[in-house]
């Protein structure tokens, strides 16, 4: 086969694959959209928020129906409960802390059918983690099979590594965890640079903020694009739309799996609200 006849086949199939996304989209747009966002005591706010007003803002043009589910359902705190932060040491009461709650409309035993579900990070993962609660693990790995998609912000990707539905997968989470979240699954390929990682029906963001990138991203493939940049206007928010984007790798030091980011100099990439030391 020549060049030409290759090149020729491989536009064919971008036009083939392009006319697919839109008729799903097209369907999309007229399908009720069932949304499950899980919540724990300790989840980080931005995490749940920050995607959610994304979604909000398109429930005015499209059929979205939400869920908020915990182990149990009624107020769930996003004060993260007393705990040691090395598991060995007296535990730290953070009741100082400013005390956002959610509602949780759903307990992980009653919640409805899922199209996607979204899981947040927050420090009540640890605290989870010590207390060998695994009712959220158990959760996603029930329902994966029946989700359209997946979603993490941030340590939420240590809930899904630790259900098993990342093995074989790419994904990232927040790199100033970075340590904490990527011992656990096995045969999980952990994309130190990147704002987002798409890997089929799993999408993975990084820290905190960079799950609204990834909500535009995602609801772009989901929708189109048309709508969601009119949202995006509406809410002012100009999202980070390279998934490699991320100079929060060479600020945590995780950029090790990326040799020609980490040749970059910190200027270079430096974020403009460096960390104080």
């Amino acid at each position: 086969m020549s060049r030409l006849s290759l090149l020729a086949g491989l536009l064919s199939l971008t036009h083939i694959i392009h006319a697919i996304n839109i008729t799903e989209q097209a369907i999309n747009q007229k399908r009720t959209l069932s949304l499950g966002v899980i919540v724990f005591p300790g989840w980080e706010p931005l995490d749940v928020f920050g995607p959610m007003e994304i979604f909000f803002s398109l429930s005015y043009p499209y059929k979205i129906r939400l869920s908020v589910i915990s182990k149990t359902a009624g107020p769930v705190s996003s004060t993260v409960p007393p705990f040691s932060i090395t598991g060995v040491g007296p535990p730290i009461d953070y009741g100082y802390l400013l005390n956002p709650t959610i509602m949780a409309s759903h307990s992980f035993e009653d919640a409805p059918p899922l199209d996607v579900l979204l899981v947040p990070g927050g420090f009540g993962n640890v605290v989870l983690e010590q207390r060998n609660d695994t009712s959220i693990e158990g959760f996603i790995r029930r329902r994966f099979d029946q989700l359209d998609y997946l979603l993490s912000v941030c340590t939420g990707a240590m809930s899904l590594a630790k259900a098993g539905v990342l093995n074989g997968r790419r994904a990232t989470t927040n790199k100033g965890a970075w340590g904490s979240v990527v011992r656990h699954g096995e045969n999980i390929t952990w994309v130190p640079t990147a704002r987002w990682v798409e890997d089929g029906k799993v999408w993975s963001s990084s820290g905190v903020a960079a799950g609204m990138d990834m909500a535009y991203a995602f609801l772009s493939h989901f929708y189109g694009t048309d709508r969601v940049n009119n949202t995006m206007n509406g809410i002012e928010y100009a999202p980070h739309t390279d998934p490699n984007w991320d100079p929060f790798s060479v600020v945590h030091k995780v950029c090790f799996s990326s040799p020609f980011d980490c040749m970059k100099t910190e200027k270079e990439i430096t974020p403009r609200f460096p960390a104080q030391t």
